[in-house]
């Protein structure tokens, strides 16, 4: 089976399809659904979160080593290209093999999803012949919050914008030396979702199944979801322009009647220019009003300045009261009595049960 892989990996009449984009870009959909496509496979079954082929593999470190979804891209590290000292022939072997063992190797066009590939295309094009890679954009807004609410993640709104453009840019400098590079927006894709399948099918030399009169289910892993997500395994999935309008309502709210709204029009003013290069915005189109407009235009910088220092250190001290918290029950597990962890864990489940049962109607 090694030696049939090997040969796969090796051959011109296979294809590797990566798809790249910033966390909470449509990656996980977008990845899937391209998985769908004739003759096509992506990585199935393998127990990790999303089936990303970063946790199935020893070559390089994930995303998390290097400070997580919303800073990894800051870490020069994280950047790939084909000068990498990861890239030798036992490990560009070991790549391979690892992804292989869950892809169908009956198939001849192989699909691996992951966010940080937007780092990595030039390093996957080396270490894999016939490499297509699909990048998807998403408006900064939805990403960076949406990244927020997870709990692991305690960088400022005003840094996640920051890493949003890094890695762009860093990406923009990269694709002069991709051979094929497809290029699409998450607002653009949920519009009309079989346009884009028509054209991705075509750049990477296959076509779209019809739809299928029956179709059977999988199950897979999710972040914030314990219980996972069921998915289609032929048919195509779907979504809809609704799970970013909570973020644009939040961010209206934000810029309008928050009480620390200086903070909130400042890094609006500071990095509009810099997403306009995307197509993007971040005061046109959240109803302001003419008031928080001038405020926006004409607010300090300086003040600006301490606003966002005042971030950095409310997140310092976030992420300190949450290893402290982490520190405290490893500590109390090491040394109190077995009996009496195993009822504090019962107490525990006790009253998330209670609440589950108050919230849930009969």
């Amino acid at each position: 089976m090694k030696e049939n892989m090997m040969m796969k990996s090796g051959s011109k009449d296979y294809r590797y399809v990566f798809v790249c984009g910033m966390h909470r870009s449509g990656t996980s959909l977008l990845g899937r659904n391209i998985a769908r496509l004739e003759d096509c496979t992506g990585l199935e079954n393998t127990g990790e979160f999303e089936d990303e082929g970063q946790f199935v593999q020893d070559v390089y470190p994930v995303d998390a080593e290097y400070g997580g979804m919303s800073r990894f891209g800051f870490d020069p590290r994280a950047h790939r290209t084909e000068t990498s000292p990861l890239l030798t022939p036992e490990n560009v072997r070991k790549l391979q093999a690892s992804w292989h063992a869950y892809w169908d190797n009956s198939k001849t066009i192989f699909v691996e999803k992951t966010p940080a590939n937007l780092l990595m295309t030039r390093f996957l094009q080396a270490a894999f012949p016939n490499s297509y890679f699909i990048v998807i954009r998403r408006h900064p807004l939805p990403v960076s919050m949406a990244i927020r609410k997870w709990k692991r993640c305690l960088t400022p709104l005003y840094r996640a914008f920051e890493h949003w453009l890094h890695c762009h840019n860093l990406f923009e400098k990269d694709k002069k030396y991709l051979n094929h590079v497809y290029e699409l927006t998450y607002e653009d894709y949920i519009q009309n979702p079989a346009k884009y399948h028509e054209e991705i099918a075509a750049f990477i030399g296959t076509r779209v199944p019809e739809p299928p009169k029956e179709d059977t289910f999988r199950i897979v892993l999710q972040w914030r979801n314990p219980s996972g997500l069921r998915v289609p395994e032929r048919a195509m999935e779907t979504t809809s322009a609704v799970y970013s309008r909570k973020y644009f309502d939040r961010w209206s709210y934000f810029l309008t009647r928050s009480p620390f709204g200086g903070y909130y029009r400042y890094i609006a003013r500071k990095y509009e220019p810099e997403f306009a290069k995307y197509g993007y915005s971040l005061t046109k189109g959240f109803d302001p009003t003419e008031k928080v407009q001038c405020e926006i235009s004409r607010g300090s910088n300086a003040v600006g300045a301490l606003y966002c220092i005042g971030a950095d250190v409310h997140a310092a001290m976030w992420r300190g009261s949450i290893r402290c918290k982490h520190w405290l029950r490893l500590t109390s597990k090491a040394i109190l009595p077995a009996f009496i962890v195993n009822a504090i864990r019962q107490a525990r489940r006790k009253r998330i049960y209670a609440k589950q049962e108050r919230i849930v109607p009969n």
